[in-house]
């Protein structure tokens, strides 16, 4: 597997030689793109290092607008094309375009990181502050005041641990990274409505396991 040992800067600065993507026709985009992951998928280690310059940035990009931190970002990108790697032989393009294939790649590995993150708080016992606390009352007024803090962290994330998976999602998000409703639809790609009904879902059963009214 290459390393791809670039910064940021080196990924906006792409190889001269290749007329920008943007500056494509979406299909030839496409097919160049499927291409390469055809010979990735063949073991060309070439190709993964042309797909990386060609790519790189934009995934990059996605990436940080998940998780803003910049050396999770770059971790996120790394872990991604190591994935791309492994799996491009399973990449059927008519179930998807290479850029959509691709960006589903970093934004699960985006969201794992942040589900890490979580983890990780909850295992060292940091309370919530008062900053984060709001954060997330701001987004979800009433049932969000069970994001408690010290002593009672313990006893949320055991609860966490029986919401169906979308709605942790979803409330582990608002915590984390302070999203709003519409910011959390943009970031899972699911409709308003779906996140504002997984948000008071998911609430609704924090509160009934924890006790409150």
């Amino acid at each position: 597997m290459p390393s791809f040992e670039r910064t940021a800067a080196d990924r906006a600065g792409q190889d001269a030689s290749q007329p920008p993507i943007a500056a494509r026709a979406p299909g030839a985009e496409a097919d160049e793109l499927a291409a390469l992951l055809q010979r990735i998928g063949l073991g060309e280690r070439d190709a993964l290092r042309t797909l990386y310059a060609r790519c790189g940035a934009k995934l990059f990009g996605l990436a940080l607008r998940i998780l803003v931190r910049r050396d999770w970002a770059e971790d996120v990108l790394q872990e991604s094309f190591v994935n791309i790697w492994r799996h491009a032989a399973d990449y059927r393009p008519q179930r998807a375009a290479p850029m959509t294939w691709m960006a589903t790649i970093v934004r699960n590995r985006a969201l794992d990181c942040l589900r890490r993150q979580r983890a990780e708080r909850v295992a060292e016992s940091v309370p919530l502050d008062d900053t984060h606390a709001d954060a997330l009352a701001d987004h979800a007024p009433g049932p969000a005041d069970l994001a408690l803090a010290g002593q009672q962290a313990r006893a949320l994330a055991e609860c966490l641990k029986r919401l169906d998976p979308r709605q942790r999602e979803v409330i582990s998000l608002a915590y984390l990274r302070d999203l709003s409703h519409s910011e959390l639809a943009q970031t899972l790609s699911v409709p308003l409505g779906t996140v504002k009904s997984w948000m008071r879902r998911g609430l609704d059963r924090l509160r009934e396991c924890l006790g409150k009214p």
